[in-house]
């Protein structure tokens, strides 16, 4: 089920990388707060989460890079 996540997520677009990744960020913190005012019936969640953020971070970085490879190759073969 894991790698099935990580394949639909490699064809996301950059934007809705960053509007997963936010949204993410927020049920994390949420799990954070419910973790220090009570009980949290999956404590291993928060790890999951932070992993799966790990993820998209790594992904959005990648979708950078290529755009700026993309720009730096344009750009010198438009000095050529």
């Amino acid at each position: 089920m894991a790698d099935l996540k990580k394949k639909e997520d490699k064809n996301l677009s950059y934007d809705e990388l960053v509007a997963k990744r936010n949204d993410l960020k927020k049920k994390y913190m949420d799990l954070r707060f419910q973790a220090v005012m009570s009980h949290v019936e999956n404590p291993m969640q928060k790890r999951t989460m932070r992993r799966e953020i790990a993820r998209l971070n790594t992904l959005i970085h990648q979708q950078d890079l290529a755009k700026f490879r993309a720009a730096v190759s344009e750009s010198i073969a438009a000095k050529n």
